[in-house]
């Protein structure tokens, strides 16, 4: 049995449709992301798949249990972590999980003893006795998450569980989400962050303007957008835009320049080794110097952007039609 099926979800909150007639299927005992940028829709699909909003029309199951018709069986399975922390700042780490442990059933011993397991967990025993608003962001994140899973649920709703956090905090968190998921539960992710979702997901739907755009697994949605992408280093900034124009003609592909002023990439789109040998043959001729290139798959940042780019000029003509 699949975690999520949906067909045709939409929710409209006056002129806007905020989900529009989005399909996921997503199976069980893995994580799967949805990426997209701010305002995509993401955190209006999770509120509506943990029945905090009720589906304007659409069909959504959880583990086969209809979110319109049968809610509460559907929150008896799931938990969710939305992208700020939920914990009280005046309690300590250890008070806050047995309050939440309390609230959900548990005897006052059974509370403690789980608390103190998964402190430990997660790395925040030394700070259990702490209160929360003396905890760093990274430390708040993680006992949010724990919080979470005080119940293991079967399946864990994450709302960009590292929005803010520092490298370090969110390889962290990331070592959670896998070790959550070793442990039978099924997460669907929600993020920004393209290198998250190449980490962490199995398989991964991108989202734009309430749609869901492109689906599948990282190398497909990269094998989506080109074979391959061209890197390149110049010796000389100056010779950048000449050799955007040589690559334009040798490659026939756009060519985008990087934040790095001596850097360009290509996306390529059949005989990729072949294209990149001429090409870098024809820059040698034109007497440009090329310090470093790589020949490789397509980046999810290069397949994020060129997806969200072919939907907005989509978008564009529509309303020019």
């Amino acid at each position: 049995m699949n975690a999520i099926e949906t067909s045709g979800l939409v929710k409209v909150f006056g002129d806007t449709r905020a989900v529009d007639g989005v399909d996921l299927t997503v199976p069980a005992g893995a994580v799967y992301g949805l990426l997209g940028p701010n305002g995509a829709g993401k955190t209006t699909t999770v509120r509506l798949l943990a029945t905090l909003l009720r589906p304007d029309d659409g069909e959504a199951r959880v583990f086969g249990r209809d979110v319109r018709t049968d809610p509460d069986s559907v929150r008896q399975l799931v938990s969710l972590t939305g992208q700020y922390a939920s914990v009280d700042e005046d309690l300590t780490g250890t008070e806050n999980l047995i309050l939440l442990g309390r609230l959900l059933g548990h005897t006052r011993v059974h509370a403690r003893n789980r608390a103190a397991q998964l402190l430990e967990a997660f790395g925040l025993t030394d700070a259990a006795a702490k209160q929360v608003k003396h905890y760093s962001g990274g430390m708040r994140r993680r006992l949010d998450i724990a919080a979470s899973i005080l119940n293991t649920p079967k399946l864990l709703f994450l709302d960009e569980p590292t929005t803010g956090l520092d490298p370090r905090s969110r390889n962290q968190v990331w070592d959670i989400i896998r070790a959550i998921v070793a442990h039978g539960t099924t997460v669907l992710l929600t993020t920004q962050y393209l290198d998250e979702a190449d980490q962490l997901a199995s398989r991964i739907a991108v989202i734009d303007h309430g749609k869901v755009i492109a689906e599948g697994t990282k190398g497909e949605l990269k094998a989506s957008v080109g074979v391959g992408s061209v890197h390149l280093r110049l010796r000389d900034a100056d010779q950048r835009p000449q050799a955007q124009q040589v690559l334009k003609r040798a490659l026939d592909a756009d060519v985008l320049l990087d934040s790095d002023p001596v850097a360009l990439t290509a996306r390529l789109t059949v005989r990729a080794h072949e294209q990149a040998a001429e090409a870098l043959a024809q820059l040698a001729r034109e007497g440009i110097t090329v310090d470093t290139f790589s020949l490789g798959q397509p980046s999810l940042d290069e397949v994020f952007l060129a997806l969200t780019d072919k939907t907005d000029k989509t978008d564009k003509k529509e309303a020019a039609a």
